[in-house]
């Protein structure tokens, strides 16, 4: 970027500011130069990188953008910066625990991205797993400022991430001791050093999981809801935009209805005359649909992903040669989901859908998954995020490796298997059926999120007759979300938890899907015998994640 756009500069540098401050995001976005480090989440660590925000948001707020370009970098990162101050003020980023997503979780998982192909990258995670105890001390230090003022997450979430250590550090559990594992392959000369610094990462862990259970959660709250104030805050910090959560609430039991009727007249192509559990049953017991293994499992991820890229590029897209290729993985821990890693800034480490089973998961079926191919991989999160890496020439740096908003981001990936759906890629009705059981899923969680954490009564008139007047609660959450899934109970069980600890995150899914598919119908009124597709798609990616309510005005204009 020139020196005569001090926005683009402006934003460059806040990006070399906190990778500093926060090596794990360095190595999250494929930053070099901070895999060997770790970042100070004590308390006085948490300051210094709120006071950067701080400064960076008045520095940006008083420049103005030399051109439409920048103007829009501009007010994308007023908006994020702008939301997370607001978030440290409210201490949520120092206090909340969840079983997805806490300095527990961030630590541990960044081990997973950084490379072993050298004696110097295994040198960088040796002293990287050397520092874990000293990290989690400070990190341990914030949690107990943070509760002794009252600022607790909910008991669950402690008691839940208590297991999640155990099983990483492999007291239960079929997974194994994670920190062994991620060492066994190191080079022979530094496998003892190393195995010692991986048991003292272990032992540290295990003596936060303890503090955990024993020390924070008899102080959790009992409630799982966190209230309207925190929840508006968490709302649109998830979807960069104020939405009317009553309407929203309402709008989910509408699209879940929906949905269901589809999958029901679907489940009658693969069981005439059956229901769709009739037709789940039929295609869990179908041997052609089970991978067999975790292995298998991630060999018919990688060929569906490539066969994808191979038939999108210069038809719906224009994929750019350097990002024609993601990694499909299995992940080595059982903790259930699956996420996407964008590549680095160079590039050099790809882009990467992971897929994690929990310990009960037998069946390796891939009805289920074509779908989450699609939304992780391609056209989803794989052709979102690496198009914004590469486009140097558009973005800078902040909006290419550290911008991210979860309703453009999950609202692109539903969009992107809707979108799959209309190409025909749905054809076979077990692999449509799969597509649909995820639509409910995600359309049900926007009315259980909702529901449980603003307090909200079950409507009288909902189109099941289920539960009308009452409450909701975690156990009514569970109970909902597993008659509206076909997912096996494990995963659901955490699927629940994760909403209950990270309120506001669940709907930006379906809501994002919803503005995505609203902002596509304007475009093509607008231009109507002249709208292309694949121009719309291109034109929207290179816009690289905005807010929603800033991505419906851009979108508007194109």
């Amino acid at each position: 970027m020139t020196s005569e756009r001090s926005v683009d500069a402006h934003c460059d540098r806040f990006v070399d500011d906190y990778c500093a401050l926060d090596p794990l995001t360095a190595t999250y976005i494929g930053v070099t130069g901070h895999d060997h480090e770790l970042p100070d989440l004590s308390p006085d660590g948490f300051a210094a990188r709120e006071d950067l925000e701080r400064r960076a948001l008045a520095e940006v707020t008083a420049l103005t953008g030399s051109d439409h370009r920048e103007q829009v970098a501009r007010d994308a990162f007023l908006e994020r910066v702008g939301l997370s101050v607001e978030r440290a003020e409210a201490r949520i980023d120092r206090s909340e625990v969840s079983v997805i997503s806490s300095g527990l979780h961030a630590l541990r998982s960044v081990f997973d991205l950084m490379p072993t192909e050298t004696p110097d990258d295994w040198e960088s995670i040796g002293r990287r797993l050397a520092a874990v105890p000293e990290t989690l001390e400070g990190y341990r230090a914030t949690l107990e400022e943070e509760a002794a003022a009252g600022r607790v997450s909910a008991r669950r979430q402690y008691v839940e991430v208590a297991g999640q250590v155990r099983g990483w550090t492999g007291q239960e559990g079929a997974a194994g001791d994670y920190f062994a594992t991620l060492v066994a392959p190191a080079p022979e000369q530094l496998r003892q050093r190393l195995a010692d610094a991986a048991a003292g990462a272990s032992a540290a862990y295990a003596g936060f999981g303890r503090f955990v259970e024993s020390d924070l959660a008899p102080r959790g709250r009992q409630q799982d809801g966190v209230g309207r104030e925190h929840y508006a805050l968490a709302s649109r910090y998830f979807l960069g935009a104020t939405v009317d959560l009553e309407e929203t609430y309402r709008w989910g039991w509408e699209e879940l209805k929906r949905i269901e009727d589809d999958a029901a007249a679907t489940a009658q192509r693969i069981v005439p005359g059956g229901t769709v559990d009739d037709a789940v049953k039929a295609l869990d017991a179908d041997p052609a649909r089970d991978c067999g293994s975790r292995e298998a499992f991630q060999a018919w991820m990688q060929e569906k992903s490539d066969r994808i890229l191979a038939d999108f590029n210069g038809v719906h897209f224009d994929i750019a040669e350097p990002i024609r290729h993601l990694a499909c993985k299995v992940a080595p821990v059982n903790d259930g989901g699956a996420w996407y890693t964008p590549p680095s800034e160079d590039l050099s480490r790809p882009g990467t859908m992971w897929f994690s089973f929990t310990d009960d998961h037998e069946v390796f079926s891939t009805w289920r998954e074509t779908t989450t191919v699609f939304h992780e991989g391609v056209p989803g999160h794989h052709l979102q995020c690496a198009q914004a890496v590469h486009r140097a020439d558009l973005l800078n740096r902040w909006q290419r490796l550290m911008c991210w908003v979860s309703g453009h981001g999950e609202g692109w990936a539903l969009y992107a298997e809707r979108l799959m759906d209309e190409l025909g890629y749905f054809e076979d009705p077990g692999d449509r059926l799969g597509f649909l059981d995820m639509q409910g899923f995600r359309a049900a969680r926007v009315i259980v999120d909702l529901g449980v954490h603003l307090g909200l009564t079950i409507p009288e008139d909902n189109p099941y007759g289920w539960r009308p007047g009452e409450v909701w609660d975690a156990a009514k959450v569970l109970e909902f979300m597993l008659a509206h899934s076909r997912m096996d109970p494990g995963s659901v069980r955490f699927e629940v938890n994760r909403y209950l600890g990270w309120p506001g995150q669940a709907p930006s899914y379906k809501v994002g899907e919803r503005i995505w598919l609203q902002a596509r119908d304007d475009a093509r009124a607008r231009q109507g015998a002249a709208f292309d597709l694949k121009r719309f798609h291109t034109d929207a990616l290179d816009l690289g994640s905005l807010g929603l309510d800033p991505l419906r005005a851009a979108l508007g204009r194109l």
